[in-house]
């Protein structure tokens, strides 16, 4: 055997999936993942850039009071309340939409742009 004969895995896109999700539920880390599918944590990185979810990457929080401590909860906390508040809003958006769909079908508009653009007239 040569010293350039490198073996080269491929990843199937599910195997890759599958880490993520399985990463994502915390039970396992990078590492502990990578033990068991026989995978380095880089790789691991490399699909969580690939696949957009910087949540995942490790974060290194030095924390030296106890105000810091209190002050990252609250900002935990924030962050929470922050996302509930945008799925709200992504909800009621949608809502509003359904609901013009439905009006535009009942006035028998072709597109709900039409809608719109027949109540901007009136």
């Amino acid at each position: 055997m040569y010293k350039n004969d490198k073996v080269i895995r491929r990843y199937s896109e599910p195997f890759k999936l599958k880490i993520l999700d399985e990463l994502t539920t915390g039970k396992l880390n990078k590492y502990q993942l990578g033990k068991a599918y026989g995978i380095t944590p880089t790789t691991i990185n490399e699909w969580i850039k690939k696949y957009n979810l910087k949540d995942l990457m490790n974060t290194r929080i030095t924390v030296k009071t106890k105000d810091e401590i209190t002050r990252i909860k609250e900002l935990q906390k924030e962050i929470e309340q922050l996302k509930k508040l945008l799925l709200k809003k992504d909800l009621d958006a949608m809502i509003q939409d359904s609901y013009l769909e439905v009006a535009a079908e009942d006035l028998s508009c072709k597109t709900v742009y039409l809608l719109k653009k027949l109540s901007i007239k009136t």
